[in-house]
Order: C-alpha cells, then structure tokens, then sequence
C-alpha cells in the first residue's frame, strides 16, 4: 500500500477521528464521539498506520512547522536578532509581524494563537493515536509500538516548542474534554519531564532505520528521539545525559553523518538528515522561509548583525546566504523543484553542537574543542582557537548562531535558556524589556479556559 495516499482513501474517517479544532474548541470541546470511529480506525494495520501518516501530513502544511510567516522559524527569528521584518504590503499582516520583530506582543495577536492552538491541536491527535492503540486489540504488535512510538514523538515534540515559547503550559496527554478543560498551566520542569518519559519510550519503541517510511527520513525512528532526546537534555541542563544522546547519533556511522557539501545538507533523506517534513507538493517551496530571495523579495531578510558574525573563508555565508535588492537572504534550500529538498528538524550538525556545549559545561575542553572543529572545518574554517572554558561556551553558542541559522528557532532558544536573551538583544532591540523572552498566553484562551484565568505571562 502507498501511504502517501493512503490519508486520502481514508480522510473522512480519520478526519473525525482525529479532528481538525483549534485549540480554543479543543479545550471546550462537546463529549466525544468518536468511540465507533476509534474502534474502526484501529481495527487494521492500514488504518492505523494512515491515522499516524496523517499526522505528519497535516504537520507538514500547518502554519507553525510551514517555515512561512506564521512559523516558529520565522517568528523567533524576528524575536531573536537573525532577521528583520519589512514586508510592507499588508498593514494588518505588518503590524502583528513587526510585534515579533520589536518584541512588543500582545496576548491578541493572531499569530501567537496560531501557534499554540496548532500544537495543542496535534497533541490532541496524537493522544488520540496513543490511546486508540493502547485498547485495540487487532493491530500487529510491531506496528503497534512502531505507531505508540511515532506518536509519543509528536507528543514531545509539540510540548517541548510550547514549553520553551510560552513557559508553564498545559500539560495534556488525554483526549478526555473532562480533564483537559480544566488543566491550569503545569510548570515546566513537570513538561519536560514528560517529554523526556515520551522521547525515552519512543526511543524503546522505534526501529533504527527508515525501512518502514519507504527508506525516507520524514517519519520518527529512534534515531529521531534521541536528537531531541539529546536537545532536552541541554536545554534542562543534564550535560551528562546530553552528551550520551548525541554521542548515539554521531557514533552511529551506518544510518548518520555529516555531508561533505554544504549544499547538500537538505536534499531530500541526505545521510546528515535525522527527520525531515516530506514534500512533493510543486506550489510551494520546501521551506518558504529559505525562498524569500526567489518567491517574496519584501517579507524579510537576515539582519546586517548575523551576517557580520560570518568569517569571509566561512562556506556558509557564501553557500547559504543570498543578496538581492540590498538585502541578504537565507538560501539553505536552493531547489525550485519537488522531491528534491525537504523540509529539515532535525539535523546531525546539532548533535555536533550539542555534545559540544555539554563537554564544555562538563570541563572536557578538548573534546568540546574536536566537536566544533567538525562543524568549523566542513564550513572551511580552521581550528576554534579557544582553551577556557567560558570562551569555548560562547565560541559553542556563535558556531550554533551560524550553523542553524534561521532552522526552527535556534537563536531564539539559545538566548532564552543562556540567560542571555537581555544582554545580546537589549543592543539592538529598541524596545526590549526581559519579560519579553516569553510569548503571552493567547487572549482567548486566558478567556475560555477558566483553569488559565489570572495566569497571564509577567509583562502582559
């Protein structure tokens, strides 16, 4: 069976089963029913393993993992200093835009209720998944934990970018409307902890090839929760556990490594690629925010800040940066063509990075030093020449800044769990104040959910 169509001989039941809501119907949602629906979903291997396809299908179009202007990537990279905002066509799509770019939201901005209704949206689906699986009683076993797994990686994936944008955040890991509509906002060393229990069962789970996905990277394998496995250890602060994720991934030669050609990096299931979102589609780019120079040349562009940061020898500010009409652009992606580039998550280099910092916070200088002489000399740069410690952690986070540049909100984060969002971004940021580094609660659901009444984010 094709499973890139199998979503369509199927949709109406998984359209049911699954739900298309925003989160704001999510929370007040009608008792469910969908009980005959759950049964029939989960009553074949077909059907089950369509209703998790579907999942990585709609993430894939949706606004907050697009790469367009309603993206994480894009949005955190005006809130960071990677690119600036001048698309100046639409008055009512600026003035919400420029609220990134000046770090001066507001709980009604449109695009902050996008992306968190989105996420809840997909954890909803995927608790949907992980509970219709766990009570079927006709699905292959090894499908069944193949499918738990994907979907206990979504799970995380989607808590993990909530925890870091909004700070304390429902957690929500039922379908049940009668709890999920009254679950205040959960504090977020109890999130991760969650998503460190669904990265770590997901990686017990899952297989570590791709056989299963047609040998393409764009469904979760194991090798897909340990890179975030890896991450949310950093991002915790358990150098040690940070380390070991990523050293399985680098030391893992057969499935992982890194190309040799910068240009390379994001075709399409590259040995460099961890997880990528699929795309065939021919009207629209593999990641639209890459495609500015080619499809919107007035909607935004790196900021003379980070293009400064480039050595002149650096490969990357030659291969991945474009110029036109006085402004530079990314062009990680170069493809016009389908099938050619997919979108990318998660990526080898990071591991590099990660495994970097986490030696370097544990004091093993040279082989933080050797992890970032990797990502250095691939770039045509020489050796890092740094022998503290506090330098090599800042020479980690500059590596990183150029590196993952305009991917799903790296410098953003970076900032934000360094601590060090006030002392770059104050700078060059007019307006910056330091409860910025949280996105509010959108308006309405602070408005429809009593559990998050009087639970604002400090500053709005």
């Amino acid at each position: 069976m094709n499973k890139k169509y199998t979503i369509h001989t199927i949709g109406y039941l998984l359209t049911v089963f699954l739900g298309t809501s925003s989160c704001d119907d999510f929370i007040k949602i009608d008792p469910p029913r969908t009980a005959l629906v759950k049964s029939t979903v989960f009553e074949s291997d077909a059907t089950a393993e369509a209703a998790v396809y579907d999942i990585y299908y709609r993430m894939s179009n949706s606004g907050f993992a697009s790469g367009d202007l309603t993206s994480i990537t894009f949005l955190t990279s005006l809130s960071s200093d990677e690119q600036t905002n001048y698309y100046a066509s639409t008055p009512a799509i600026t003035a919400e835009v420029q609220q990134f770019n000046d770090n001066s939201l507001t709980p009604s901005n449109s695009y902050i209720l996008g992306l968190w209704s989105e996420m809840y949206k997909f954890i909803y689906k995927t608790n949907s998944v992980i509970e219709g699986l766990s009570t079927s009683t006709t699905i292959t076993e090894g499908l069944k934990g193949q499918l738990m797994g994907e979907a206990k990686f979504v799970r995380a994936f989607c808590h993990f970018y909530l925890v870091n944008l909004f700070g304390d955040v429902p957690l929500v890991i039922t379908t049940d409307y009668r709890t999920n509509s009254k679950i205040p906002r959960t504090p977020s060393a109890e999130v991760y902890q969650q998503i460190i229990s669904d990265l770590t069962d997901a990686q017990n789970l899952l297989v570590d090839d791709y056989t299963y996905s047609n040998n393409e990277r764009v469904r979760a394998n194991k090798g897909a929760a340990t890179a975030l496995l890896a991450r949310t250890y950093l991002y915790i602060g358990d150098w040690a556990n940070a380390e070991v994720q990523a050293t399985r991934i680098i030391t893992n030669p057969d499935q992982y490594s890194l190309v040799a050609n910068l240009n390379d990096v994001s075709l399409k299931n590259n040995k460099e690629v961890i997880f990528q979102f699929w795309n065939n589609d021919a009207s629209y780019p593999n990641d639209f925010n890459t495609f500015y120079v080619f499809y919107y040349p007035f909607y935004g562009a790196l900021t003379d800040k980070l293009i400064s940061g480039f050595d002149a020898n650096d490969n990357r500010r030659t291969l991945w940066i474009g110029f036109d009409s006085g402004f530079y652009f990314p062009t990680k992606y170069s493809s016009f063509y389908p099938g050619v580039e997919y979108s990318i998550v998660l990526r080898v280099a990071e591991q590099y990075l990660i495994r970097a910092e986490s030696r370097a916070q544990q004091n093993n200088l040279p082989g933080a030093k050797d992890d970032v002489n990797v990502i250095r000399h691939r770039a045509g740069l020489g050796d890092v020449p740094i022998n503290d410690q506090a330098a090599m952690l800042l020479a980690i986070e500059q590596e990183r800044r150029l590196e993952l540049f305009t991917e799903w909100g790296h410098r953003w984060f970076d900032l934000k769990r360094t601590n060090r969002a006030g002392a770059v971004l104050s700078s060059v940021k007019s307006q910056w104040v330091s409860t910025a580094v949280l996105f509010p609660i959108p308006e309405p659901e602070i408005r429809n959910n009593v559990a998050l009444k009087n639970a604002q984010n400090p500053g709005y």
